[in-house]
């Protein structure tokens, strides 16, 4: 029988979408109201690699990544999600594209970067709450990689960078902390 062992704290990640970056540092007051101090934020990126999202948010979308300085439980995924959507509303009312900004809360840890979703898909688990989470990167010969499912962005060498950049400062507080990374 398998001993059962809890999971190290995990790093909070949200990427960040809009047209309107004007609304960046408001989008990021209040994600730290909520999740604590902003320990990392990427460069905001060109976000051109699907017409998904244009038609309820615009063109000319960005991208950017933070992170958290707090770690987390990874069971506290579900609620960060549901508090993205939260937000995501609070900006869509009173503006002109009917969703000014959208929210994808994940983490990182050793092994992998995770994703927050609503939406179910074979390579989905489901959580709790109509919340479903992906495994979007692995971490494996000392970089992410992507899967099959993996997004297109997300397996792009500057994502990549990013993520294994937060995955670092990650590290770095598991070892500040005294604790290991792996639950084994």
């Amino acid at each position: 029988m398998g001993q059962i062992r809890l999971h190290p704290p995990v790093k909070l990640i949200v990427g960040i979408i809009t047209a309107a970056s004007d609304i960046l540092a408001i989008v990021h007051q209040r994600l730290s109201e909520q999740f604590g101090r902003i320990d990392f934020a990427s460069d905001v990126l060109p976000f051109d690699y699907t017409a998904y999202y244009e038609a309820e948010m615009g063109t000319d979308l960005k991208r950017q990544f933070v992170s958290f300085d707090r770690l987390i439980s990874a069971e506290e995924l579900t609620s960060a999600k549901h508090f993205s959507n939260t937000v995501e509303f609070e900006f869509a009312k009173g503006e002109t594209a009917p969703r000014p900004v959208n929210l994808d809360p994940g983490y990182v840890s050793a092994a992998k970067l995770v994703l927050a979703s609503t939406k179910d898909h074979a390579h989905r688990i489901y959580l709790q709450d109509g919340i479903y989470a992906e495994i979007t990167l692995k971490f494996y010969r000392k970089t992410f990689q992507a899967w099959e499912w993996t997004y297109p962005d997300y397996r792009t060498s500057t994502y990549i960078d990013i993520f294994n950049h937060i995955r670092h400062i990650y590290m770095e507080q598991l070892r500040a902390a005294g604790l290991s990374p792996h639950p084994f």
